[in-house]
């Protein structure tokens, strides 16, 4: 038996055998070429087949950890679109007759650098930001995109460390656990092994993946952070009835639902869920949330290809109040702009979009929007519990 040690994220026990993730070699060639302008169409479709597979694994992160977790993947998109970003590339296929490849390569080398020296721990991680999205727009250059597959049995993945991207695409229903060399608790990979429920430990360190192989059989400990592979009978048995202890008390919490959440002083407390579809109800019924503390309308537009009708909206509206049976359900007002773009708005490019015309400002300035949504929310609202939410709003003035 070989025991390692980490830092565990994400508190549950979980044995099988190891898979090993190999990432996509990336090992990248300079190529003289005197066609800059064929290499600069390269990168733009390269980049046009990265943004639409960033929006499938964010549609993916969306059902599977939520909005707040999904975002990442929105920042990515944006990346891909920065101007210092794309000017350093083609600068470079120009200047140095280079292969479209080798330039994003020395562009994300330098960014990274770039971030990884700055003070702020936020812009240090933006750092593996970068080296993510240039990595996946190499990979459609050269044809090398990775499916995210981990074979057809539950495996430990294994990794040097893992691309907020790779995280998510990995399929959930086949992971038994992961397991890095590198990384901090504080990363996106290890927020999103938190919130999909999945045993993670990280920082084990370089000697690990050296001596591990495909198939060892192994025990994650994300309690404690450690991993015991070839496990003696002891430790087996030992771990077996902590995974069994875990396990019982996640069965009694789901004894709790359809009981009241009430203190032993007597105090009620609210538990509400956050939904962006009427899709998402079934689990809200499901994990007997108290009610909806945030439905996010703007789910109607960005599905839409014209702005949804009063009747579409209060068919949706009235739907949702309908199946939460008098519980509170709070639903906020349209938040287009910024990283949520929907064509039919017409809405100008903008420096710095996330702080520009956006959800209030543009309900405000386009009443025949804002009043749509506003009779549809007002017409089923007789139909529940209904409370509305205006995005952006800081203060009464």
């Amino acid at each position: 038996m070989t025991k390692y040690t980490g830092k565990g994220v994400y508190g549950a026990v979980a044995m099988g055998k190891i898979s090993v993730f190999k990432k996509q070699d990336t090992a990248i060639k300079r190529i003289h070429t005197e066609d800059s302008e064929g290499e600069k169409k390269r990168v733009a479709k390269a980049k046009q087949a990265a943004t639409e597979q960033l929006q499938s694994i964010y549609d993916k992160a969306l059902r599977e950890v939520g909005e707040t977790n999904a975002q990442i993947f929105e920042i990515h998109m944006m990346m891909l679109e920065d101007d210092d970003y794309n000017e350093s590339i083609e600068n470079i296929i120009d200047s140095q007759k280079v292969n479209a490849e080798y330039a994003v390569a020395v562009t994300a080398d330098n960014f990274a650098e770039m971030f990884a020296s700055m003070d702020d721990p936020y812009m240090q991680a933006r750092a593996a930001d970068v080296k993510d999205i240039s990595n996946r727009i190499i990979a459609n250059l050269t044809g090398n995109v990775s499916d995210g597959s981990a074979g057809d049995d539950k495996m430990i993945v294994c990794a040097d460390d893992l691309a907020p991207s790779e995280t998510i695409s990995l399929d959930k229903d086949k992971v038994l656990a992961f397991v890095t060399a590198h990384g901090s608790s504080n990363s996106h990979t290890a927020i999103l092994a938190r919130n999909m429920n999945i045993p993670a430990v990280i920082g084990v360190g370089s000697k690990f993946l050296s001596e591990i192989k495909d198939g060892d059989f192994a025990i994650v400990d994300g309690f404690t952070g450690e991993i015991f592979v070839d496990p003696d009978e002891q430790t087996t048995a030992e771990l077996t009835a902590k995974q069994k202890a875990d396990e019982e008390k996640k069965r009694l919490l789901q004894t709790l639902k359809g009981k009241e959440n009430v203190t032993k002083d007597g105090k009620k407390i609210n538990i509400y869920a956050n939904i962006g579809s009427v899709d998402n109800i079934g689990a809200v019924l499901l994990n007997d949330a108290g009610g909806i503390g945030l439905f996010r309308s703007e789910f109607l537009y960005l599905e839409n290809s014209d702005f949804p009708t009063e009747e579409q909206q209060f068919q949706a509206y009235k739907r949702v109040l309908e199946s939460m049976a008098g519980k509170k359900v709070i639903i906020r007002t349209l938040d287009i702009g910024a990283d949520k773009q929907v064509d039919y708005f017409g809405l100008k490019k903008e420096e710095n979009p996330a702080l520009g015309y956006r959800a209030i400002r543009i309900c405000l300035t386009r009443p025949e929007i804002f009043k749509t949504q506003l009779r549809a929310l007002f017409r089923a609202s007789v139909y529940g519990n209904l409370g509305i939410m205006f995005p952006m709003i800081t203060s009464v003035s």
